[in-house]
This record gives C-alpha cells, structure tokens and sequence, in this order.
C-alpha cells in the first residue's frame, strides 16, 4: 500500500517505467491502481533503434507484474516523506 500512495503523488508528472522485457517506456503518470498497474500518455520508447514497432503508440497500460523498474523524476521524490512512511509501514500503523 506504501507504494500505491506515493505513486498517486506523482500523477502527472514524467516518468520511465522498465519492463522486464527490457523495453523501456517513458511517458506522463496518467493512473496507477493497488496492484501497480500503470497508465502512460504520451508515451516514448527509450531506445526506439530496438523497439521501431513502438514508435506510433502514445498512450498505453502497463500490468503491475511486467514492471522491473519504474525511475522517478528527481523533484517528484521526497525522501522525508519516503522515510516516514516506510517507518509506519514497518511499525504496522
């Protein structure tokens, strides 16, 4: 649950989400549910040399499980938050 907070926060924001196909997509925070499913807008391939079939999608859904990493904006991270709430996670509260 800790996760599925802070990524509402960055709705909207840029963000680049690795799969782990190893194809990597960057795109606008559009929607993100309990089982970090992702929705990108306006979405680009990282290395569209490797993925040319990639190019023409703008908008796509992206399943919880197939997501190997997802990397945050840096002004989108706030690392005081993080600690708090992983704190209270870990304490059960």
């Amino acid at each position: 649950m800790l996760f599925f907070s802070y990524f509402k926060e960055l709705v909207g924001k840029e963000v680049t989400v690795e799969l782990k196909n190893d194809l990597a997509i960057r795109g606008k925070l559009h929607s993100v549910d309990q089982y970090l499913n992702i929705k990108l807008e306006n979405t680009r391939v990282v290395d569209q040399d490797k993925y040319p079939h990639m190019l023409s999608v703008r908008n796509c859904f992206i399943r919880g499980s197939v997501v190997r990493y997802v990397l945050l904006p840096q002004d989108g991270v706030d690392i005081d938050i993080l600690h708090d709430a992983t704190r209270r996670e870990a304490r059960g509260g």
